[in-house]
């Protein structure tokens, strides 16, 4: 499991309550499975939110490609979206996470957070500094 080291840092990790987390929440019609040059790499959904057009959920990328540039392409393409509809973007993350950085380099700015979430937001047309990777499909 993608999170399960940082939940356990977290001193959060119950492998029912991510597990049911994720059933309550899959929607598979916001649903992207994301694929590499080796195949199946991850997953991200964009989902609509009553406090954001768009959120970002269960973005999760296998842990031997982290770090490899596909999350930043993959978000790149969705932020597109979302600045060509002119609309707010709003995510959450856990505190601790790597993944944080990536957010921050893609314009989101920290909203609030409590002792488990950091919680972003990103306006649209905010500046995006990393380029994307040839080759990636998300469908």
């Amino acid at each position: 499991m993608v999170l399960r080291a940082d939940l356990e840092r977290l001193g959060r990790y119950d492998q029912q309550r991510v597990r049911q987390r994720l059933r309550d929440r899959f929607a598979p019609e916001h649903t992207w499975v994301i694929e590499a040059a080796r195949g199946l790499a991850g997953c991200v959904s964009l989902r609509p939110a009553e406090d954001a057009p768009h959120w970002p959920e269960h973005f999760h990328l296998a842990p031997r490609l982290q770090g490899s540039g596909i999350g930043t392409a993959v978000l790149r393409g969705l932020l597109e979206q979302c600045d060509r509809d002119g609309t707010l973007v709003r995510l959450s993350v856990l505190r601790g996470s790597p993944a944080r950085r990536l957010y921050e380099r893609h314009g989101f700015t920290l909203d609030t957070e409590d002792l488990v979430d950091v919680f972003m937001v990103r306006e649209p047309g905010s500046t995006v500094r990393d380029n994307p990777i040839p080759g990636l499909n998300a469908r």
